[in-house]
């Protein structure tokens, strides 16, 4: 079997079902398993590294609207000969859509088989196992794997049962501010925390800076979408010079985390289930982290600062 992963959360999903090693193209996201940046790439972004939160923000149209600066290199795609493409049509500033890949495959000779992955809740990505081990021809490892990733969540939600449930509210994007929905208001309830600003399966909007002020958050969550944590660190600036900040109880008690999104919290793939234990350990102390999963921010880089405009 030849697959072509247009959506990291898929690679991911590859992987957990042993069938990374027939993986022949991806996107220039898809970082994960290790070794997979050997396989080749056929997307690019129009996203500059250099970029602040605002300006990518703009250049994305601020709504989810932004799939013209995703590049598919159809003619690579098609030196492929896959056999199935995985892609999505949840949000298009987040891959490119399933749309713009049928009409990338139709003109091709021997069409692959395009799958559209679109989970918004934590049982809809474990069942997106269930589907591609079904169309990838290992329907035992499926089930046995989503069997695994549901133990771990049930040990996640005993283990906090009847521990006070902080109110905690995160953030996917700060400039504009963005609430992380979807699946992480479950990551959240599961850790045992009271999520704010978004219900499970929600797909969000921008909001006003007043929200988060008025939902007085005693846990504050930053996993901004495609950021790794150094990034994060660097733009916390855009939060700790607005107004009523310093006044948050996330922030009086030093409660304010710096997560990496891409691996646990932003992509729906099988590591949400890891997101879920990180969060019991940074709501309630279950369980071990490292730093490069989640760590508080430093009283210093939180106590105030210039607000980027």
């Amino acid at each position: 079997m030849r697959i072509v992963s247009l959506l990291p959360a898929a690679t991911d999903l590859v992987a957990e079902l042993g069938l990374a090693g027939q993986l022949v193209g991806r996107t220039h996201e898809c970082d994960w398993p290790p070794g997979i940046a050997d396989v080749p790439v056929v997307t690019g972004s129009g996203i500059g590294a250099d970029m602040s939160s605002r300006e990518i923000s703009a250049a994305v149209g601020g709504a989810h609207s932004g799939s013209a600066l995703y590049a598919l290199d159809a003619a690579r795609l098609a030196e492929l000969q896959p056999d199935v493409v995985l892609t999505q049509d949840l949000c298009e500033v987040c891959a490119v859509s399933y749309r713009r890949v049928s009409e990338a495959v139709r003109v091709m000779d021997a069409g692959p088989r395009v799958l559209s992955l679109e989970p918004r809740t934590l049982a809809g990505v474990l069942d997106c196992l269930l589907l591609l081990g079904d169309v990838l021809g290992v329907p035992e490892v499926a089930r046995a794997k989503r069997r695994e990733l549901q133990e771990r969540l049930d040990a996640v939600r005993a283990a906090t049962a009847h521990r006070d449930r902080p109110r905690v509210a995160a953030i996917e994007w700060l400039d504009p501010v963005w609430p992380a929905g979807h699946w992480v208001p479950e990551q959240i309830a599961a850790a045992g925390g009271e999520p704010l600003l978004a219900g499970a399966g929600e797909h969000t909007r921008a909001i006003d800076w007043a929200e988060v002020t008025a939902a007085r958050p005693d846990v504050l969550l930053l996993l901004p979408c495609g950021l790794p944590p150094e990034r994060t660190e660097a733009e916390l600036g855009v939060l700790t010079g607005r107004p009523g900040w310093a006044d948050l109880p996330a922030v009086r008690t030093g409660r304010v985390w710096i997560l990496d999104g891409p691996a646990y919290f932003n992509r729906p793939g099988p590591r949400v289930v890891r997101g879920a234990e990180i969060l019991a350990h940074v709501l309630h102390g279950v369980g071990d982290i490292d730093a490069g999963e989640a760590r508080q921010a430093s009283r210093t880089s939180i106590s105030g600062g210039v607000r980027n405009v």
